[in-house]
């Protein structure tokens, strides 16, 4: 039987982990993570090499999206990193966030790209440490938000009660955990959701576009929970609170699309993800490593104009605690994450 306050391994397209942005199944026979022997962006061997050598730093990479080429988008940081710590990188690509977790624990990766969740777990459990929060529009943070059409009779969230919500994954952090705690704070009984099914309204979940277009297309869909970045440029500037005026990306282009969405709630700030390194990690560069990455600038991250560019385009010094609103949720909803 499985108990509803853990998620296993195969809860949602994520995984355990796998709280923010999609990932990639390279066609690892092991699950864990591939070697990029053929196509390493570093200069080194590109196989796997025993975590620990001062010159070599295992750096496991995750794709945002599946049918991104995450080793060429990380091209430019790879080699900054090697060129500003005199090291070799071996870059490897994750199968899954699962992955990256056991790589990190196992010592196989000594650096990691992760989602947010992962930087509670891997705290909690004494495996990893935040080098850094990945900047993106010029904010290290980000926001979930819960819409509905302009023309609805939806009011509040207590409205929604009886009512179908449409949501993104699962397990996303900003299209689904953020949401029902908002939802559960403001009195509705989220029931087994995420893992299983809401008691006062009804849960659907594809992706945060598809919910958008849910709540917009279908009439029995009272409201959405995404991402800031589906539904802002929907909303009026003058429903959002003061703190998402103030660091919200993409804030200027709130309300310029049409079709018109109230908001119903915004979530506290969202810290974005985490670049983290493996605790016991003992080498003489590791210092070296973890200055160049806050130091490289946005044009290291990428290689060319002609290649495909990162999702971020810096790093904000951070730690674990700057993660305490993603363990909040996390807590709040009774959840436990599996391997």
């Amino acid at each position: 039987m499985v108990n509803r306050r853990t998620f296993l391994k195969s809860a949602g397209a994520a995984g355990a982990l796998g709280l923010a942005g999609c990932t990639s199944n390279d066609g690892s026979s092991d699950g864990t993570t591939t070697d990029t022997t053929n196509d390493s962006p570093g200069t080194g061997t590109g196989t796997t090499t025993k975590s620990g050598s001062d010159g070599t730093v295992n750096f496991i990479l995750t794709p945002a999206e599946s049918s991104v080429n995450v080793k060429k988008q990380y091209a430019g940081v790879i080699k900054h990193i090697e060129e500003a710590a005199g090291v070799t990188v071996n870059a490897r690509k994750a199968a899954n966030y699962p992955a990256v977790f056991q790589a990190l624990k196992s010592g196989r990766a000594d650096i990691a790209d992760a989602s947010p969740t992962l930087a509670v777990v891997g705290a909690d459990k004494g495996v990893t440490d935040v080098i850094g929060i990945c900047v993106a529009f010029g904010a290290a943070k980000y926001f979930s938000l819960l819409t509905t059409p302009a023309d609805s009779s939806i009011g509040d969230l207590s409205d929604l009660n009886g009512e179908t919500v449409a949501f993104a994954d699962r397990v996303s952090t900003s299209g689904s955990l953020f949401p029902l705690y908002m939802l559960k704070q403001a009195g509705l009984d989220i029931g087994q959701a995420p893992e299983g099914e809401p008691k006062d309204f009804e849960g659907i979940w594809s992706n945060h576009d598809n919910a958008k277009k849910a709540m917009i297309n279908r009439p029995d869909v009272a409201a959405a929970g995404t991402g800031a970045f589906a539904t802002m440029g929907n909303v009026p500037k003058d429903q959002f609170p003061q703190r998402v005026k103030d660091i919200a990306a993409g804030f200027d282009d709130a309300g310029t699309e049409d079709p018109k969405l109230d908001l119903l709630k915004a979530s506290q700030p969202i810290p974005r993800a985490p670049i983290l390194a493996r605790s016991n990690w003992s080498s003489s560069k590791r210092s070296d490593v973890e200055q160049a990455l806050l130091d490289a600038k946005k044009e290291d991250f990428k290689r060319s104009e002609a290649e495909e560019e990162l999702w971020f385009t810096g790093l904000e010094k951070g730690d674990a605690s700057d993660y305490e609103p993603v363990r909040k949720v996390k807590e709040n909803l009774g959840l436990e994450f599996g391997n």
